[in-house]
């Protein structure tokens, strides 16, 4: 039994994502292997078999797989297929777009979002917002899952040895073509990634409110900044900013809640921080279920003092 994990780069570095879901692999049971699938990607190729429990890492390095493009990687995926009992994704972007073509061509149901392995066939992921939790069997020959990232800690991206096996590329599969990209530059953290997140919700009022108050919180801190999704719906934040269930899903060491009441859909993103700080003027709001420090205050007061203190 052997299981396949998809890496996640952006053809110089490995994203943070793949170390969780190659624990989560680990759990399957038997040897794990990575395909960085990518183009002029030798580096992550390296960075990959250097991971703590992976035995080989599969490099496929072509043109048609410069740009990630769900067809081209799915086709990779599947000419390799047939040597895995297990193929994982990490639940991002990414490993969604992929995921769900490699299950339709292997005619199997993808298990998505598993956030335990309670044995080889058997699987837990979060239902309901989070409110539930599903566990999945599967009788499939082939297990294609996507890992909630939260839900697993990161191997170690030092002290493996695994073997570097130059494999065919495919060809270009014609289907779909990169037009361009518009990266968007940022000095912050990556919020998926981020070990402090500072979040903002709709009780700032505005955009340049929201700048104002938060900006200088997660400069002191170092930190990524969040926004929940009233307050991204009401344009005070950038729709890649939002944290919950039709947003990120993050669990830094420390999450700081500015005037997030707490709804549903903004706890299943953001409960499995490890420290949760909640500031509400509201001492009913849902957001303190789940805070282990709480401050009842007015944000505008609060906030700035807290910069101030640090």
């Amino acid at each position: 039994m052997t299981a396949l994990v998809i890496a996640e780069h952006d053809n110089a570095q490995l994203k943070s994502a793949t170390l969780n879901t190659v624990t989560a692999a680990a759990a399957c049971g038997g040897e794990v292997h990575v395909l960085v699938a990518g183009h002029n990607a030798a580096a992550v190729a390296q960075a990959a078999a250097k991971v703590a429990g992976v035995t080989k890492v599969l490099h496929a390095d072509g043109e048609p797989l410069a740009h990630a493009l769900a067809e081209n990687v799915a086709a990779q995926v599947l000419a390799l297929a047939k040597n895995y009992s297990h193929i994982l994704f990490p639940a991002t972007a990414s490993g969604k777009n992929v995921a769900p073509r490699v299950a339709a061509k292997l005619d199997v149901a993808q298990i998505s979002d598993i956030s335990k392995v309670d044995s080889p066939d058997t699987f837990e992921r979060p239902i309901y917002a989070g409110n539930a939790i599903a566990t999945v069997q599967s009788a499939d020959a082939t297990k294609v899952i996507t890992v909630r990232g939260t839900g697993f800690d990161a191997a170690p991206a030092e002290g493996g040895s695994a073997q570097v096996e130059t494999i065919a590329p495919i060809a270009d599969s014609g289907k779909s073509s990169f037009a361009g990209a518009e990266i968007a530059k940022n000095d912050r953290p990556e919020l998926t990634a981020a070990k402090i997140i500072v979040s903002g919700g709709r009780a700032l009022g505005s955009a340049e409110k929201f700048n104002e108050v938060m900006t200088p919180l997660a400069d002191k801190l170092g930190a990524a900044i969040g926004a929940s999704r009233a307050a991204v719906d009401a344009g005070y934040a950038a729709n890649d900013l939002q944290v919950g269930q039709t947003g990120k899903i993050v669990a830094p060491e420390l999450y700081i809640a500015c005037g997030i009441s707490g709804a549903i859909q903004h706890l299943a993103g953001m409960k499995d921080s490890k420290v949760i700080v909640a500031i509400n003027k509201d001492e009913e709001a849902p957001i303190f279920s789940v805070a282990d420090y709480g401050l009842v205050a007015d944000l505008f007061t609060a906030v700035p003092e807290l910069v101030k203190a640090l």
